[in-house]
């Protein structure tokens, strides 16, 4: 489970600026609208924070299993946590340390990072390493484990955390994104319409498929292409998820039950030349230089 908790507003329906225009000459910032900025975690005190913030959803929100020394401390940590970059929504108008203003958190992975420590996340549950396998002069990056405090799941925030993720894919020049969206919920079937329209209108094809792995895989087409109204199926889908197919991106064949995490996971991907020049142009097309 990954990129999946953001219950309101949408990964690019207006309302920020670009990365560009955002940043300006603040060192080490990718985005800024208001109070809220995005940037890399600086040091372990704000990774730590950022798996408390992930504790405060996935374990109390939607009653994620963890490990039991993990539920013991109230943080969400995996062997992951170690190895990517932990990019962070901060509230400045909070009082208290820069750990104590975190709102929201993303976690990204690397190609060459996963390839050195063991793979990648998504691996557990769709065949990625095949994907990749096609594509062999391909950076890819993985986005997981997003989450956002409740009181600040509004469109900016949304918003800041796809300008960082965006600015940081420049700044690695990665070629294509993939992560794991999520349903809530184990039963595949109470989202027919989503699934189904999902996999009538955005499987993905050719050189970019990719399938849940055997032994995990749950249909996606539950219902016939002529009875999936395309309007209320949008409307049933997690707003994150419907965010990503605007910006271009595809889904994996089959979805994966996640029993620790309560959801029903589909692979999101999204390659950089699927990404419209209108999206380009919106968030910034220079805005990695801001992450160096």
């Amino acid at each position: 489970m990954s990129i999946e908790l953001l219950d309101r507003g949408s990964l690019v329906d207006g309302g920020a600026t670009s990365a560009t225009e955002a940043v300006g000459s603040t060192e080490g910032l990718l985005g800024r609208i208001g109070n809220l900025e995005t940037r890399l975690a600086r040091n372990d005190r704000e990774i730590d924070a950022a798996q408390a913030v992930r504790y405060r959803v996935f374990v109390e929100e939607m009653n994620a299993q963890i490990a039991p020394d993990a539920a013991r401390r109230k943080r969400d940590v995996d062997a992951w946590d170690a190895v990517c970059d932990h990019l962070l929504v901060v509230d400045r108008s909070l009082e208290g340390d820069a750990e104590d203003q975190i709102v929201g958190t993303y976690r990204l992975l690397r190609h060459e990072v996963a390839r050195a420590h063991g793979g990648f996340y998504s691996a557990s549950e769709f065949a990625v390493n095949e994907l990749m396998a096609r594509h062999p002069g391909k950076r890819f990056m993985e986005l997981g484990r997003s989450c956002v405090l409740p009181e600040y799941r509004t469109k900016r925030t949304v918003e800041l955390l796809w300008q960082g993720c965006w600015a940081y894919a420049l700044m690695h020049r990665a070629d294509a994104m993939f992560g794991c969206g999520s349903f809530p919920g184990i039963r595949p079937e109470e989202h027919a319409l989503a699934l189904s329209f999902l996999h009538h209108n955005a499987v993905a094809r050719g050189e970019w498929a990719v399938k849940a792995l055997p032994e995990l895989y749950r249909e996606m087409d539950l219902m016939p292409v002529e009875a999936v109204n395309p309007r209320k199926a949008l409307s049933a889908m997690p707003p994150l998820i419907k965010g990503y197919l605007r910006l271009g991106a595809m889904v994996g064949e089959g979805a994966v039950v996640d029993h620790a995490f309560n959801t029903t996971d589909v692979l999101i991907v999204l390659p950089i030349s699927s990404i419209s020049d209108r999206y380009r142009n919106y968030y910034g097309a220079d805005a990695g230089r801001f992450a160096s």
